[in-house]
């Protein structure tokens, strides 16, 4: 093999290349001369045969051959690939194609729904990070260093001070340290914790929280008629609130909310476990400590906070049975909710 036929090969495979038109004429113009029985790799196996003087220059030549071929194997593959996908064109006699509507998420409409109601209220919505400092999602919250929700074990620490948020409050902590009074907000968003997943469990959930603070008296039949409101609109015009005495550290009084059973209208079923009952909720007025952790007045200030688990009010409203149902999915299940 000498070097002017060498070339004689290099420029008849680029141009056999270049008349290509289909993938498969292409391979098989692969496989002939960079296959393993290829002409290229034959040619170098009998360089042994060249004059010693041209090996390094047949060498030379043969390899600039094979980057040459290479490329030009790869520049037209994409031509033909890209030939392929554009299709027939667009003929106007065919039937068009139906594409079903988009509906809205479970929680995103509990979302939206109960934003639109505290609106109407005087309440706007107001947003924080997912990943929290101690100060705000523990510490100015009156929650005591001992506390259990501060172990490992209930929540997601990323540092000694930062972790995934437990809650939305921290939303309303960073909102009360950058405004004064008065103030109406209301928290949506992801909170997380180190729970095991059940049926009515999730590591990963939603919150919306909410806070009014005013330098005017506040008061506990406030809250209850803000919250009886929202239960109306929400639940149904027959909806009805009662209040249970209960703990939380920035709240004092604290108190469990309790909606009546939308199913059965308070008389008894498997929804609200016969007791006419759904708990709902947790509330109270505002712990003069909180007010100080963010620099208010308690003896001038004065507010009520609420919060509640936006998959359980879903849960609720739609009557769904298991929390991981909505996280699975599942078009012929989302679908039912449109």
């Amino acid at each position: 093999m000498t070097l002017a036929e060498l070339d004689l090969h290099h420029s008849q495979s680029l141009a056999e290349v270049a008349s290509v038109a289909e993938p498969t004429a292409l391979e098989q113009l692969r496989v002939k001369y960079l296959g393993r029985n290829g002409l290229l790799p034959a040619i170098i196996k009998q360089m042994k045969e060249v004059p010693a003087e041209e090996r390094p220059e047949f060498g030379k030549r043969a390899q600039a051959w094979r980057a040459a071929l290479e490329a030009a194997l790869t520049e037209k593959h994409l031509a033909v690939a890209t030939e392929e996908t554009k299709g027939p064109a667009f003929d106007p006699s065919l039937p068009g194609r139906w594409f079903a509507p988009g509906s809205k998420h479970p929680v995103s409409r509990v979302i939206e729904e109960t934003a639109a109601i505290f609106a109407r209220l005087g309440f706007t919505v107001a947003d924080g990070p997912d990943i929290e400092n101690r100060f705000n999602n523990f510490t100015a919250l009156n929650t005591p260093a001992h506390h259990p929700s501060m172990d490992p074990s209930d929540t997601f620490w990323l540092t000694d001070n930062l972790l995934l948020r437990t809650q939305t409050s921290p939303v309303q902590i960073r909102m009360m340290t950058q405004h004064q009074p008065p103030m109406r907000i209301i928290t949506p968003g992801r909170t997380y914790r180190r729970d095991t997943t059940d049926a009515t469990h999730s590591a990963n959930f939603h919150q919306i929280e909410g806070l009014y603070v005013d330098t005017q008296p506040v008061s506990l039949a406030d809250l209850k008629s803000t919250l009886a409101y929202y239960a109306s609109e929400m639940m149904g015009s027959k909806a009805g609130v009662r209040f249970r005495p209960h703990f939380f550290p920035f709240t004092e009084p604290s108190v469990e909310v309790d909606f009546s059973c939308h199913v059965c209208a308070g008389k008894g079923c498997r929804v609200c476990k016969m007791s006419g009952w759904i708990e709902i909720a947790g509330a109270g007025m505002v712990d003069p400590r909180v007010f100080q952790f963010v620099g208010y007045d308690p003896e001038k200030v004065y507010g009520y906070a609420f919060g509640f688990g936006v998959e359980r009010i879903a849960m609720i409203k739609y009557g769904i049975p298991d929390i991981r149902w909505l996280y699975e999915n599942d078009m012929r299940f989302l679908s039912q909710l449109a």
